[in-house]
């Protein structure tokens, strides 16, 4: 159950740096290497809101491509810090099934440029990229928005209602998404529950306010 979870707060990350193969060819190094600082929920927020810390974990990406004859090598290292809360269901009973999490990926800059893709990326396009790569979850719809403070910066903060499948169960929840740069990174934040358990809202909102970095 813990590596479902983690899944659902990791999937998003597959494609962040699919587009920067040009890289080396710009700078005409042989390999390049970035890696984002962790951002993190606030701990005393989190055992406000019953989550519970589960740490952070690195994803290296390593991409190799090759361009008027030359082949470059480009590393992004993106840190994932997740928290988890166990909730009960009738249909499941207590299980892990709220989940936050905070994603830091490196702008990677070369030039002047911001060259990772996630940049550009709406939060709806996260939300896709999410569906695309994690199988459990489904029938992806927004219902609503609303503008909150990430870091210091307003941020709009997008209110998906989605099918996920736990279990063999098929449960209706609520995903929660917002993007913002901080310094040298892309911060995503991510909140996933049970739309039976609608007050989890506000713990949620709580846990993007409170998301720091680096940590």
């Amino acid at each position: 159950m813990r590596q479902t979870r983690r899944e659902v707060a990791t999937a998003a990350l597959g494609a962040l740096v699919a587009s920067s193969g040009c890289l080396g060819f710009v700078t005409g190094q042989e390999s390049l290497s970035f890696e984002a600082d962790p951002a993190v929920a606030q701990e005393s927020v989190a055992n406000d809101t019953g989550y519970e810390l589960d740490g952070t974990e690195a994803q290296t990406i390593t991409r190799e491509f090759s361009a008027a004859g030359q082949t470059r090598n480009v590393e992004v290292t993106n840190q994932i810090s997740t928290c988890e809360k166990t909730l009960s269901l009738s249909l499941l009973g207590e299980q892990k099934l709220g989940v936050f999490a905070a994603i830091s990926s490196p702008a990677v800059e070369i030039a002047g440029r911001t060259l990772n893709p996630i940049r550009e990326f709406s939060n709806e396009r996260l939300v896709q990229l999410l569906t695309s790569q994690y199988e459990g979850l489904s029938n992806v719809n927004e219902v609503n928005s609303q503008t909150l403070r990430m870091l210091d910066k307003e941020t709009r903060v997008t209110k998906y209602e989605a099918t996920s499948t736990v279990e063999n169960e098929e449960i209706p929840v609520f995903i929660h998404v917002t993007k913002v740069r901080h310094e040298d990174d892309f911060v995503v934040a991510l909140g996933v529950y049970p739309q039976q358990l609608s007050g989890e809202e506000s713990n949620i909102v709580s846990l993007i306010e409170s998301v720091q970095h680096p940590a």
